[in-house]
């Protein structure tokens, strides 16, 4: 009976506020022009990344390994769009600063989830492209689209699960001492440190998903294309060692364009003193600007997109004019 009330005495002591206020970016004159490019970037990435899950559903010489990423990719980033720019825009340019407690760790979720899969999902493309250069004769019996659908099952599982794990977690925490979040959205780190009881436990959810999807991920990639320079030594060929190289070309973008920048602001965080308004700005764009260009570089990099768009146009157009000269 005595561990009984011992844990009935911790569950009411939790002090659980009804809202949490974001302070997002306090005392920069003219913040709302950012926020109006905010609203551009949502827009651009939204439509981009409709257009690439669009065209890959419907061209069935796309539905391959390599596509079954780059549409996981696509639906993380506009996963990640939804969940993140609307609610800044809301927040900030708005100024409806107050986000009730279970919305507040329901947007926290959502956010996570979308951006841990878009880092998982730069790993089995960069898998992708190591057995493809690797071991091209065995590439269509090691990487099939089974196989690869398998692959992102299992990981959707695991992200729900660790992200599940990492939010619900703080619900064991207790916010006696404040309740503004200086962040743009209800971040993790701002949220936990906030806790006035012990949030080692939360501390440690943390770090675990940096290891997981910055570090870990980063590090495999490299390894990948470590690989993969290694196989380019031994073709002979300056033609066939280009010709395997442009295959990476739009992978290696999409890798600098999400880690370079997030990477640059734990360093940056790491040796100096941010101030919140320049953490603001620089994570929210790590956030923002991946969604947005991804779309945009598998169309300019990628053959098959590229071709299969400009049939689209050039039918569209000749569509058009027929019914213009009737």
């Amino acid at each position: 009976m005595s561990a009984i009330n011992m844990i009935f005495s911790q569950n009411i002591s939790i002090v659980r506020p009804a809202y949490f206020f974001i302070t997002g970016l306090s005392g920069i004159p003219y913040s709302s022009y950012y926020y109006i490019f905010l609203f551009f970037t949502y827009f651009i990435a939204v439509i981009g990344n409709s257009v690439v899950l669009f065209i890959i559903a419907l061209d069935r010489s796309l539905h391959s390994p390599k596509y079954i990423g780059v549409f996981n990719l696509a639906l993380a980033d506009i996963g990640e769009t939804n969940a993140l720019i609307p609610n800044m825009l809301k927040t900030l340019l708005f100024e409806s600063q107050y986000i009730s407690y279970n919305s507040c760790l329901l947007n926290m979720y959502f956010v996570f989830l979308f951006g841990s899969m878009q880092s998982l999902s730069l790993v089995v493309l960069a898998f992708d492209r190591f057995i493809a250069i690797c071991l091209p004769l065995r590439y269509h019996a090691i990487v099939t689209n089974t196989g690869m659908s398998l692959i992102f099952s299992a990981i959707w599982a695991f992200n729900t699960f660790v992200m599940a794990l990492t939010v619900s977690l703080l619900t064991r925490l207790s916010f006696c001492k404040s309740n503004v979040i200086q962040s743009y959205f209800c971040d993790h780190g701002p949220v936990y440190r906030l806790a006035c009881n012990d949030n080692s436990m939360n501390n440690l959810m943390a770090n675990l998903c940096t290891a997981l999807y910055l570090v870990a991920p980063l590090a495999i990639i490299i390894v990948s294309y470590i690989g993969i320079l290694l196989a380019l030594i031994r073709i002979t060929t300056w033609e066939g060692r280009i010709k395997a190289l442009k295959t990476c070309v739009s992978h290696l973008l999409l890798v600098g364009v999400f880690f370079l920048p997030i990477t640059c602001t734990y360093i940056a965080a790491f040796m100096f003193a941010l101030s919140p308004n320049a953490r603001i700005i620089s994570t929210s764009l790590a956030f923002v600007i991946p969604p947005m260009l991804n779309p945009i570089i598998y169309v300019l990099n990628t053959a098959e997109i590229k071709d299969l768009m400009q049939k689209v146009l050039k039918n569209r157009f000749a569509t058009i004019g027929q019914s213009i000269s009737h």
